[in-house]
């Protein structure tokens, strides 16, 4: 029987990851999925879930809606990926991370049919989640997705609810080049009769996503007017709440109208303590006060561009960027977006999939950036916090594994 740790060594190791080697972990059907939940006598069965699909917001979006909920009174599972420090993350019910003996567990009983099967890392953590959240008789599960949705493993679920946050390009070599193909694998997720609310949305993405939900008869609840949150006492920077906070409002909505009991008090309580409540980490998030000291996980072009624009709205002295970028993200697209007048830290990710800090500063000396390269995510943060004044700003960020290894996180 293997231990925890040699649990978390061979899923690491003899399963296909996506957050390390790319492309080659993401499997085009459910086929595994679906094999693996029978074996389990299809725990997804179980329990009622809502799923959240996009581009960008998707997280923070399924860790609000799961908050909403919890402070309702419902047990709630949480599914989300990638993790940042502990594989634990991925898993919660009620903002507890599963526990390291149901993992050793789950993976030493099933270690036959994962042997037979060989399914990629995020299929197993799929169904091992499902599984978890069937164990523990949760009333209902947020269930985010991984990439696109059509083909996800998280897709063999039939939910209360669909969500999709936002659609924009990324993933462009397994999710296709434009927005409406990439519209097509979003709405994926939109089942026969189960109302869907989406994010604001590009044009060609929306025609998309409504021909699907009609074909489906599926409600569709568009974005209406934008909220007022001022006031709202959250433990989420404004700046994620103002751009998911519509599209949570009109979730939680949707799941009223299918007799689920939640009121304007819930909802507010929710909202004030979603990071208390479920445990996000990384979305806009200060680090510390002085230097003022921020880190997002943000990495496509959309994101990148929101990012750039929010640090244009604070008064700071001098900017200071510790950045890393992974070698599948097209850099020629992001990099023009990135700001100029400022230092920046350029370092790599512990991970395979990381862009080599020789390459970053090549395309930094190309777009005009100027900045040194460190050995590590810590050596340069470490730098950039010694170079810099009180009335300085320092961000954190380029991808989710430069983030993760922050020490302050």
């Amino acid at each position: 029987m293997m231990n925890y740790q040699e649990v978390l060594d061979f899923l690491y190791t003899q399963l296909p990851m996506y957050q390390r080697v790319g492309k080659v972990a993401f499997k085009k059907d459910l086929t595994n999925t679906l094999r693996l939940s029978e074996s389990l006598g299809h725990p997804h069965e179980k329990f009622k879930s809502i799923h959240v699909a996009g581009t960008n917001g998707k997280g923070s979006t399924s860790h609000m809606i799961a908050s909403v909920l919890q402070s309702a009174g419902f047990k709630v599972g949480l599914y989300t990926s990638p993790h940042l420090r502990s594989f634990r993350e991925r898993i919660r019910v009620n903002g507890e991370e599963v526990k390291e003996s149901f993992i050793a567990d789950f993976v030493n009983h099933n270690k036959l049919i994962i042997e037979e099967i060989a399914p990629s890392f995020f299929e197993i953590t799929v169904v091992m989640a499902f599984e978890y959240f069937s164990q523990h008789q949760v009333d209902i599960a947020v269930v985010e997705t991984g990439l696109g949705g059509r083909l996800d493993s998280t897709n063999i679920i039939t939910p209360e609810l669909s969500v999709i946050t936002s659609i924009s390009l990324d993933h462009q070599d397994m999710l296709g080049n434009t927005l409406k193909d990439i519209a097509k694998e979003k709405a994926g997720i939109i089942k026969k009769d189960v109302p869907v609310a989406v994010g604001k949305l590009p044009d060609e993405a929306l025609e998309v996503i409504r021909q699907v939900a009609k074909n489906n008869q599926s409600f569709l609840s568009e974005p209406g007017k934008e909220l007022n949150f001022g006031g709202w006492n959250s433990d989420l920077s404004p700046e994620v709440l103002k751009l998911n906070l519509e599209t949570v409002s009109r979730s939680i909505g949707l799941l009223k109208k299918r007799g689920m009991n939640i009121s304007e008090e819930d909802f507010k309580n929710g909202i004030e303590q979603v990071v208390q409540r479920t445990g996000l980490k990384g979305r806009w998030q200060k680090l510390r006060s002085s230097p003022l000291t921020i880190c997002d996980v943000g990495h496509n072009e959309e994101a990148v561009a929101w990012l750039m624009s929010q640090i244009g709205n604070i008064n700071y002295k001098n900017l200071h960027i510790v950045w890393g970028s992974v070698s599948d993200k097209s850099v020629e697209k992001i990099f023009p977006l990135l700001i100029k007048n400022c230092e920046y830290y350029f370092c790599a990710a512990n991970v395979p999939r990381a862009m080599k800090v020789e390459v970053l500063e090549k395309w930094a000396a190309e777009f005009g950036l100027s900045g040194n390269i460190y050995n590590s995510v810590d050596d340069a943060y470490r730098k950039a916090l010694g170079n810099a004044d009180k009335d300085d700003l320092i961000f954190i960020g380029g991808s989710t594994f430069v983030v993760a290894e922050l020490k302050d996180l």
